[in-house]
């Protein structure tokens, strides 16, 4: 069974077991698990798939905080030629891993 799930402006297709990352969140302190409310799509049923309009009524995915980490470095460069004007940024985005543990219907 597998389900899509929507966090903020991302939509990720989830399977029970499997492990994503997703944009870092303030969880409350020694928070162990991460729940999804907002399922937009239930497939691999024995009874076909669910569709949400916009999401589906009842439906949960739970998962468990594995912890946090950062993504690979991403570099801005800015550069006017003839200006005496270079820049160089660099920038890491910070992760929350989860796995995912159970989909409920």
């Amino acid at each position: 069974m597998y389900a899509i799930v929507s966090d903020g402006s991302h939509q990720y297709r989830v399977e029970e077991g499997q492990i994503i990352e997703v944009e870092r969140k303030a969880l409350a302190d020694g928070a162990e698990t991460f729940e999804f409310d907002r399922v937009l799509f239930v497939g691999g049923l024995d009874d076909g798939a669910k569709l949400g309009q916009p999401v589906v009524e009842g439906a949960k995915v739970k998962a468990s905080v594995m912890g946090e980490l950062k993504g690979d470095k991403l570099v801005i460069q800015k550069h006017r030629r003839r200006k005496n004007y270079s820049v160089k940024k660099g920038h890491r985005q910070k992760y929350l891993q989860l796995k995912i543990e159970s989909i409920e219907v």
